[in-house]
């Protein structure tokens, strides 16, 4: 199919002419990249199996991406998240905030964690150096982005998605039946009098205890649900795939392809990673700073290396070919979804507001150029994900992303389920939410955790407080926020209300019910 690149619907939307299956292909490849295969593997690796909940909770809420938020969406013919606000609330210093903060998240858990995690397994693959590897990727990624537009993302995110999950099952199936042997996968360097390098022993549980757990269980399911939210209801780099859907049927059947999809990671993404831990337990489960030092260069533990040490030493040379392939695949899949979307928000929600007579040329010209600049700025950032949080990526990028986006799934729920939310509650609310969450991400950094065998001295905020049940807590105060300051202050003015986001909503599920109903009239008609 071809889309006219050259006007901006055409390039940042695709013309709103993509069908189903790739909306559905390209949810999933988009949000499973090099990032997920390391970091998802890597804590499957240290932790067990819980960490597939992340990809489980997925499934229900890609679905009201579809019914709730993408009808809601359409109707207010937006094509940014932030354009979506503006019109909802009014006035543009929420919009313009929105973009910005969307930037920065962007930059702190999407493009940073894709880039360091994409060279770190061509590093462990060949013994490149790291930033050369960086810099080769970066490069094919950027033009191949800059030249294709949206459409040319969705399409290829459909054919990598095949590569991606082909691949990763062809891993699991020849490490299969090694899984048993992970509560028995010890390193021959302990450290003295602690129990840091046995296997949890509820690495095989899903749900796990509300106080002690890694991960506990209401976290995983409500905390979560916050941070699922604004991925995958308000985050432009997957709302933009629906929204180019040829209509609102396919926007539906995109999103429940991309929730069945989603099922899958957890089969061939942690469990490889747990094999891994098997197989390598001195390498990928090495609890001694110094040895860990050696191995990959993080003092605090090289959980990271689970996935690309299990396809270096387990495949067979021509499927470490292919599977070499997927990681490439996963990354630019990744990486040209994060940079087209970026592009997309600075470019119509902050440079065309700045400058409302640019030409399309011009607008065409600052988005391409932008990409260049998130690249230097998140080659920045790369040191530091390779030490936070205990050396686990995944559990980096679900903590920074518990700082920073419950307020704006606050904001997004508060503008369509309650019409009493104004522009002063919702902007004064994303202020508050984010000096609270800045504090806590300021402070995580500044304490690192503990290696084996050091006590926790880090304060209690850190120490006591999973970064799951913060995002609840921050979504609870934020909310608190709006609802005060806008019942405090004046109503807001007639903008697409409550109201018209119930019709929005029943009037599809009141249609597919009396369908529902007919076809069961004619079916007992005919048994008659």
């Amino acid at each position: 199919m071809r889309v006219n690149r050259s006007t901006v619907g055409g390039y940042f939307l695709a013309g709103r002419s993509v069908t189903w299956w790739p909306i559905g292909a390209s949810l999933m490849s988009s949000n499973v990249g090099s990032g997920l295969f390391i970091g998802l593997a890597g804590t499957g690796a240290a932790g067990g199996i819980a960490v597939g909940g992340f990809e489980w909770n997925a499934a229900w809420v890609l679905v009201a991406l579809g019914w709730i938020f993408i009808p809601v969406y359409i109707s207010a013919e937006v094509v940014t998240m932030p354009e979506y606000l503006a019109k909802r609330f009014g006035g543009q210093r929420i919009r313009i905030y929105m973009s910005v903060l969307s930037l920065i998240l962007y930059i702190f858990t999407k493009i940073s964690t894709d880039i360091f995690s994409g060279a770190l397994f061509i590093q462990v693959s060949f013994g490149w150096n790291l930033y050369l590897s960086t810099v080769i990727l970066l490069l094919v990624t950027a033009v191949y982005t800059v030249a294709g537009g949206l459409a040319a993302v969705i399409y290829t995110d459909a054919l990598q998605t095949l590569i991606m999950v082909g691949g990763a099952f062809a891993l699991m199936f020849i490490g299969m039946g090694l899984v048993d042997r992970y509560m028995s996968s010890i390193p021959n360097v302990t450290v003295p009098n602690t129990t840091c390098h046995l296997p949890r022993s509820d690495a095989f549980h899903m749900f796990r205890d509300p106080v002690t757990g890694d991960l506990p269980w209401p976290g995983l399911l409500f905390g979560l649900t916050v941070l699922a939210t604004w991925v995958w209801c308000t985050d432009q780099v997957i709302v933009q795939r629906s929204l180019s859907a040829k209509s609102l049927s396919h926007a539906k059947a995109g999103s429940v392809l991309g929730g069945y999809l989603k099922l899958l990671p957890m089969f061939f993404v942690v469990m490889p990673g747990m094999i891994s831990q098997a197989l390598f337990p001195n390498e990928v489960g090495c609890v001694d700073p110094d040895i860990c030092q050696s191995v990959c260069g993080a003092s605090v533990g090289c959980s990271n290396i689970a996935y690309p040490k299990l396809v270096i030493e387990l495949m067979p040379v021509g499927l470490r070919g292919l599977m070499l392939a997927v990681m490439l695949a996963a990354l630019m899949s990744s990486l040209t979804s994060i940079f087209n979307s970026s592009s997309t928000l600075f470019t119509l929600d902050l440079y065309h507001k700045a400058r409302p007579k640019a030409s399309e040329l011009e607008l065409m010209i600052v988005g391409r150029v932008f990409i260049l600049v998130l690249v230097c700025l998140s080659l920045l950032w790369i040191p530091v994900v390779q030490t936070a949080n205990s050396g686990q990526l995944f559990d980096y990028i679900q903590s920074v992303t518990s700082f920073l986006a419950p307020p704006i799934t606050a904001v997004f729920l508060m503008a369509i389920f309650w019409p009493r939310a104004n522009e002063q509650g919702a902007f004064w609310g994303l202020m508050a939410g984010l000096v609270i969450g800045l504090i806590r991400m300021v402070l995580e950094f500044s304490y690192l955790p503990p290696s084996c065998g050091q006590p926790d001295r880090r304060p209690a905020v850190l120490a006591d407080v999973h970064y799951l049940y913060f995002a609840l807590i921050l979504l609870a105060l934020t909310c608190l926020i709006i609802v005060a300051v806008s019942l405090a202050t004046a109503h807001p003015p007639a903008h697409l209300g409550l109201s018209d986001h119930i019709l929005l909503i029943l009037i599809p599920m009141y249609t597919l019910w009396v369908r529902i109903e007919r076809t069961a009239v004619k079916t007992v008609q005919v048994w008659k």
